[in-house]
């Protein structure tokens, strides 16, 4: 499958219908993962709040963590380093262990697992390892999941939007700037992350209401502030919406507001997501890289091993 048939097969993703049948109580929540897989825990913890949950994307795990906690390892690969330290140090305080993953070691370590397609680039399987999660936590309606597909479609079908943008990038040499807000600031961080491995280029991420107490400086007197291109997200909280427009009339700054066409929770997720995966996508084709090359990452692991 060649990388644009990747980005297409997120609209399949999001039916996909496995989750956990969990038949014991647990008090608290923690989901391990590192990159493609970890961005999935930090949009989970984002959105549900019945239990404590945290997500870890580092080693270690935190204190609390014991026979009631429920504790999820994600890896599409199985093999991630970080992940399978937590997990381990997760069984030893006898913590219910958890997976989603594609295969690999962790397949092995887990005591409920869910086993996911395997060869996509991690980061082009957030459907696969993010529904499960969803399915079990937070259940989507079937209604919303096919209007999202639809969504999810036309965006494949016609993406001139998303290719001027990248144009606009490419010609002016931008740095790309995202700034997100809850329940979508785990989204930001993903259109980061999406131009530094799709394209090859550097971004960076901040979110209201926190960049309004420290970015805000910058935006209006910083050296060399012309090479930065923002990106913030249209937003249905009046509050934070009007954080955007006043951080615009003070700063002199123009952002690119990415206006989703619903405020529905799971539509507008996926629709920033798969807005992000064309952006990189076709900046990388502007450029002339290999959006699925990360040879310098498989280099890293190499070395580390």
């Amino acid at each position: 499958m060649n990388f644009v048939d990747e980005l297409k097969n997120l609209k399949e993703q999001i039916k996909f219908k496995e989750k956990f049948n969990l038949d014991f109580d647990y008090d608290n929540i923690v989901i391990s993962g590192m990159g493609g897989s970890g961005i999935v825990g930090d949009i989970i913890q984002e959105h549900y709040t019945k239990k404590p949950l945290i997500a870890i994307g580092d080693y270690g795990i935190p204190d609390f963590v014991n026979e009631n906690t429920l504790f999820i390892g994600i890896s599409y690969s199985g093999n991630t380093e970080e992940t399978l330290n937590n997990i381990i140090m997760a069984r030893e305080r006898n913590a219910h262990i958890l997976a989603i993953t594609s295969g690999g070691k962790l397949s092995d370590l887990a005591d409920y697992k869910i086993i996911i397609p395997s060869g996509l680039q991690p980061r082009s399987a957030i459907g696969y390892m993010l529904m499960p999660l969803l399915n079990t936590f937070a259940p989507v309606q079937d209604s919303v999941i096919d209007e999202t597909y639809n969504l999810l479609e036309s965006m494949d079908k016609s993406h001139d939007e998303m290719r001027k943008i990248a144009l606009k990038i490419y010609e002016n040499s931008y740095i790309p700037v995202i700034l997100g807000a809850k329940p979508y600031k785990s989204v930001a961080y993903r259109w980061k992350t999406q131009f530094n491995e799709n394209s090859k280029t550097f971004a960076f991420y901040n979110y209201f209401p926190e960049l309004n107490h420290n970015d805000t400086m910058p935006l209006k007197k910083a050296y060399r502030k012309d090479e930065y291109l923002y990106f913030v997200f249209n937003s249905d909280n009046p509050r934070i919406q009007k954080r955007i427009d006043v951080t615009q009339e003070i700063t002199g700054e123009s952002f690119n507001v990415v206006s989703s066409p619903t405020e529905e929770y799971f539509q507008k997720l996926f629709y920033l997501i798969h807005y992000a995966d064309y952006v990189t996508y076709e900046l990388a084709l502007i450029r002339n890289v290999d959006p699925t090359d990360v040879s310098t990452i498989e280099e890293l692991k190499r070395k580390l091993a």
